[in-house]
């Protein structure tokens, strides 16, 4: 008889956490859904290589180096490109015999071709 009041016990159990939880299964479903894409999420951002990277700091230092370098490299090329460009107009304004602007610039002229 005791086999039968401890069966009976544990569906009358089930049966009112059913009752307390109805949505359970709905739930189960959704959050199994947000770490499936939570997941696909973390993969796409590719966190284990980044961990990974962040582990070998000899590596971190080597590759911030040279991205500096070829950041300042950049940065030189780009500012001489700039400065022949913005001279050579500058030559061009000459041409104009503009009054103020243009002795200004064949002065400027000048101090570029003694160095």
């Amino acid at each position: 008889m005791s086999d039968l009041d401890a069966k009976g016990k544990s569906t009358l159990l089930s049966a009112s956490d059913e009752k307390a939880n109805p949505l359970n299964v709905q739930e189960c479903a959704y959050l199994r859904h947000q770490v499936t894409l939570l997941a696909e999420t973390l993969e796409t951002m590719r966190l284990a290589d980044y961990i990974a990277y962040l582990n070998r700091p000899g590596r971190l230092l080597w590759l911030n180096f040279l991205v500096g370098l070829v950041r300042g490299l950049g940065t030189a090329i780009g500012a001489g490109l700039l400065a022949g460009v913005a001279y050579f107009l500058l030559k061009r304004i000459v041409v104009l015999n503009l009054p103020v602007i243009g002795g200004f610039i064949a002065e400027l002229s000048k101090y570029v071709h003694q160095r």
